[in-house]
């Protein structure tokens, strides 16, 4: 069996299409794809992505992003940057009733069972809180604290948009990365630079072992740059300038 693990969208329908389109060519049917959370807020196409996780039917669960979104309160703390809620406020223009209800639905935890017998355990940060943050560098008590306990061969969460996999006694843990802003978290804090290609994880499980794979689709840069110009969205010259290196 194979799943296929999407984390981080945030309304860039461009990538998402490539992301699908690459899962379609493994054979992956809706019933086994999961959806890590901030899949709708700060993007040109929060509405489109929306009906496209509607029509894919895959659990999805609830992302920080996509909580301030529909509630406008900060869990983690921090103030609202003028850019963060001019965009949020744009999105919610661009979203029907019925579309907000959808995000409602979305879940704090999805287990599924990507082999016989097998228990995955999905989350957007930690199981605990979506706004909890997983790094390579994360002391292995603080790892602790977040994933131990769970008795699930595999623990997956978005958030950080970074690709990683890290052993904690049985269990795995792994990211696999975003598909809507991959980047370079290395990059200087005053730099905002983004991939041009979308990032998720497949999940193969069968007699012969468990693989996990990460995956890096480039998707059309010029063709979501465009969407991004002509979506009458706030802030338009940073999103783009993301790109204006590649």
């Amino acid at each position: 069996m194979i799943v296929a693990v999407i984390a981080d969208i945030h309304g860039n329908m461009t990538a998402f299409d490539a992301v699908l389109a690459d899962i379609a060519t493994q054979g992956i049917g809706s019933e086994r794809i999961v959806c890590l959370g901030d899949a709708i807020q700060g993007g040109p196409q929060p509405a489109e992505v929306v009906a496209a996780l509607r029509e894919l039917r895959c659990p999805v669960v609830m992302g920080n992003a996509d909580d301030w979104l529909l509630t406008g309160v900060s869990s983690d703390g921090e103030p609202d940057t003028e850019q963060l809620t001019a965009i949020r406020a744009w999105s919610l223009t661009q979203l029907s009733d019925d579309d907000r209800a959808f995000i409602a639905t979305f879940q704090p935890t999805v287990e599924m069972e990507p082999g016989s017998a097998m228990r995955m355990l999905c989350f957007h940060g930690s199981p605990a809180s979506f706004d909890e943050i997983i790094l390579p560098e994360t002391p292995e008590g603080e790892l602790r604290r977040m994933l131990g306990g769970h008795g699930a061969a595999l623990l997956t969460g978005g958030h950080t948009h970074l690709q990683q996999l890290r052993r904690l006694d049985d269990t795995l843990f792994f990211n696999p990365g975003s598909v809507g802003r991959a980047f370079n978290r290395n990059q200087p804090p005053d730099v905002d630079r983004a991939y041009p290609w979308a990032e998720y994880a497949l999940i193969t499980s069968d007699e012969r072992g468990l693989g996990i794979t990460f995956r890096q689709v480039p998707f059309d840069v010029e063709r979501h740059i465009a969407v991004i110009q002509s979506s009458g969205m706030p802030f338009v010259e940073p999103m783009v300038g993301r790109y204006s290196a590649i």
